[in-house]
């Protein structure tokens, strides 16, 4: 594969995504864990295995050294861009990316990992909590109902193509369980709230109508969450989530 003829795409510090004659190609820095890699591909296609119309997988290779992911490119722009373009179709674009992720909630996917054990063990980990506040944040996941809908776990615009038919279609399933529908929507509130509060408020708004959820459950997942992301200190900023973590300190 020669990449000097590729597009590069996304640069991100651990991988490097480009478009190329056989589709996206994701690679990965050596810092990357391979587990990571290898798990994202079998979301990927356990996910196709729901029916669900999202990118299929190609192949897992390795270029230049490096673990490689290939995709099916779908052609489009981003839901992202689409709202950034036209705001004043934003209700209508984030009326559209709810009713997508409720139908993506719909499906099954039994063999991926529980939503419910990943935060658990995210959680667990943490070392920027004391053993108080991982002790009530365990808590109280322990005490959420436990459901196994499909979950993105990274569900936001970027990763939505829409097509020029209209179609909307699912990318990057590297984060993706099988869990409780509103744990995901509280991980999609934060991402919109990290950048925008208003487009976070009309979200939760539409979700929790639409899926007939009161808002405050959806709320009470939000420490949960946030603490989990915790760990992606090059992602998400440390100060934002932890007014999030409401626990005793």
């Amino acid at each position: 594969m020669k990449l000097e003829k590729s597009r590069l795409i996304v640069k991100r510090s651990y991988k490097e995504v480009y478009k190329t004659d056989e589709g996206i190609v994701k690679i990965f820095e050596p810092i990357h864990p391979k587990s990571a890699i290898f798990n994202e591909a079998l979301n990927t296609v356990r996910v196709e295995e729901t029916q669900l119309d999202i990118p299929k997988l190609k192949e897992v290779r390795q270029i230049d050294g490096k673990w490689a992911i290939i995709i099916e490119y779908k052609p489009g722009k981003t839901l992202e861009e689409m709202m950034d373009e036209e705001p004043e179709k934003l209700k209508k674009y984030m009326t559209d990316f709810v009713e997508l992720q409720l139908r993506m909630q719909k499906n099954r996917a039994p063999m991926l990992n529980a939503m419910r054990d990943k935060l658990k063990r995210q959680i667990s980990s943490l070392t920027a909590l004391n053993a108080t506040q991982r002790y009530e944040l365990l808590a109280r996941l322990s005490n959420m109902p436990k459901h196994a809908k499909l979950c993105h776990g990274d569900f936001n615009p970027s990763n939505v193509i829409v097509e020029k038919s209209g179609r909307m279609t699912v990318i990057d399933w590297a984060h993706a369980t099988q869990g409780n529908a509103s744990a995901d929507a509280a991980m999609t509130y934060l991402l919109f709230a990290l950048e925008d509060q208003e487009k976070a408020d009309l979200y939760l708004d539409l979700f929790c109508r639409k899926n007939d959820t009161a808002k405050q459950y959806v709320r009470q997942w939000l420490p949960i969450v946030a603490a989990a992301q915790l760990e992606k200190e090059n992602e998400f900023r440390k100060d934002f989530l932890m007014q999030w973590i409401d626990v005793e300190e």
